[in-house]
């Protein structure tokens, strides 16, 4: 890789790094709604709402290709996230208590 090849790679990952850190701040705040969400769950089979789930993922599409993003990226990413926030309220379900 030639040497100005490798600096704009530097300046790209740079900016990578900088919009990870904001993911992160986004994903704090979800995090934080999601426990006021399991806090109103009386059940651990309410956890789960495959409705929700398909009418997130099916306007997570529409949006993606609107804004002309790969809806398979978007549509993974959002799967990873909703079953990790799944598993998050499972596991933390008899906490709440």
């Amino acid at each position: 890789m030639s040497p100005l090849k490798k600096e704009k790679l530097n300046k790209i990952r740079k900016e990578l790094d900088k919009l990870d850190n904001s993911l992160i701040r986004i994903i704090k705040k979800r995090t934080d709604l999601v426990k006021k969400v399991l806090a109103l769950k009386e059940r651990k089979n309410q956890i789960v709402d495959q409705k929700r789930i398909n009418l997130i993922l099916s306007n997570i599409k529409k949006k993606s290709l609107k804004n002309n993003i790969d809806p398979k990226i978007t549509n993974k990413i959002w799967k990873n996230m909703i079953y990790a926030y799944i598993d998050f309220e499972r596991r933390n379900f008899s906490k709440k208590k």
